[in-house]
């Protein structure tokens, strides 16, 4: 075992170390509780024996933050001590201490201690063991080793959230084996599970990148989250799937798409995922494999996501409302006005989910849409966001008497106008 030593006296420092080598144990000693705590931070140890009273850090208070550093990582600690107060040893029990050695040391004692602390630390890593293999087992598909689908599911969250705040594209593959009842029927389940397994290490081989999760999603059915993946890289994908099974050739003569085994694949693709769900982008992906399937299977049907939020942009400056609809593009369906006659109107019938506003000009127009808005349509409360060339002070003062949720100057930061957008489209 790898033992600590945590004393501030020399002398019995020297023993103690003296006493945990001679037993057959690596030791790393430590003078106080802040080296201690340095030395837990960065090296894995498998015993800690704390003495109480020390300089700054006493060891009730060492032995706290050691506790709450490891978290669920159990360390046995024991205290070393020359007080023979019974308070001390609820104390000491109380901050997290295992057991307690008298000074001065018993080499026997100690030793005594080691081997019953080495007994509970194996029983430690053996259940650790069994936990993670008992993990494993949970995640996977007993036939593959896939993920499972509640698995895959609680882990395309976390990435899905990743690609959220990253605005990363992404995209979910569906996949599914062509005829496969019919492969049973013909050739026996035992050669249908041989069948999904040869399918699933093409699967491995093609979605293999750090980041993408791979599913079985039952019987003959895969599905494959691609953070990051813009549409071409998509593609390649799915053609090299289909191409590699192909190569395969995994026979299947009773097929009524080839004379070999093949997969059908439906895609949903996204820029960005403002504005929809995982869940929903499932669906998707499973609406694009049926559409594969009608097509004659052994194919790919790719759907790129349009955002269904709305915001309406407007503004006189041409350029501006250029430059603003790139930037918006793929977070939001974006509609623009350049002041038209017909602009108050085109707010109220579209019913945008955010309004972004230009209020500078002659008459300032765009003030002006605040009052007539509420007073051709009450219950109308969509969120803006004025833009305007005035000083930040006057903006502030214009967005008080307007109730406008975000001010943004010109020109405008397209990184400050999506982030704005985002967070009133959610």
């Amino acid at each position: 075992m790898r033992v600590l030593v945590v004393e501030d006296s020399a002398t019995v420092r020297h023993a103690m170390s003296s006493y945990v080598a001679s037993a057959g144990h690596e030791v790393i000693v430590a003078q106080d509780g802040e080296h201690a705590l340095q030395i837990v931070e960065s090296t894995p140890v498998d015993l800690i024996f704390m003495d109480i009273q020390m300089p700054g850090l006493d060891g009730f208070e060492t032995t706290r933050l050691i506790r709450e550093g490891l978290g669920d990582f159990w360390v046995p600690i024991i205290f070393v001590t020359g007080d023979k107060n019974e308070n001390s040893y609820e104390e000491g029990i109380e901050a997290g201490g295992d057991d307690y050695l008298i000074k001065p040391v018993s080499e026997i004692i100690l030793n005594a201690k080691i081997q019953a602390m080495e007994r509970i630390v194996a029983m430690r890593n053996q259940l650790t063991t069994l936990n993670r293999e008992l993990l494993e087992v949970s995640q996977k598909d007993g036939l593959t080793g896939l993920y499972n689908r509640r698995t895959f599911d609680e882990k395309a969250l976390y990435q899905w959230r990743l690609a959220a705040r990253n605005k990363e594209p992404m995209a979910v593959l569906i996949m599914d084996i062509d005829h496969f009842k019919l492969y049973n029927d013909t050739y026996g389940h035992p050669e249908g599970d041989k069948c999904i397994c040869k399918v699933t290490e093409v699967l491995r081989a093609c979605v293999s990148r750090p980041g993408d999760l791979l599913a079985r999603y039952g019987g003959e059915e895969f599905i494959a989250l691609l953070p990051h993946t813009p549409e071409e890289g998509v593609r390649h994908i799915c053609d090299e799937l289909r191409q590699t099974l192909f190569d395969l050739n995994i026979k299947h003569r009773t097929s009524t798409t080839s004379d070999r085994i093949t997969i059908s694949i439906g895609a949903s693709m996204m820029n960005y995922t403002t504005g929809t769900t995982l869940n929903e982008q499932i669906k998707y992906a499973d609406l694009a494999l049926y559409q594969s399937k009608s097509r004659g299977r052994d194919c790919a049907t790719l759907k790129m996501y349009q955002p269904h939020r709305k915001v309406l942009v407007i503004d006189d400056d041409t350029k501006n409302l250029e430059q603003i609809s790139a930037a918006l593009d793929g977070h939001c369906s974006v509609n623009i006005n350049r002041y038209q006659e017909d602009w108050l109107s085109q707010a109220l019938e579209l019913k945008p989910d955010v309004l972004v506003l230009d209020i500078d000009g002659p008459g300032s127009p765009g003030l002006k849409y605040c009052q007539q808005s509420r007073n051709k349509a009450n219950n109308y409360t969509t969120p803006m966001i004025f833009m305007s060339t005035a000083e930040k002070d006057v903006l502030l003062e214009l967005g008080k008497k307007s109730g406008a949720r975000a001010l943004l100057q010109k020109p405008v930061d397209k990184h400050r106008l999506i982030a704005k957008v985002n967070e009133l489209l959610t």
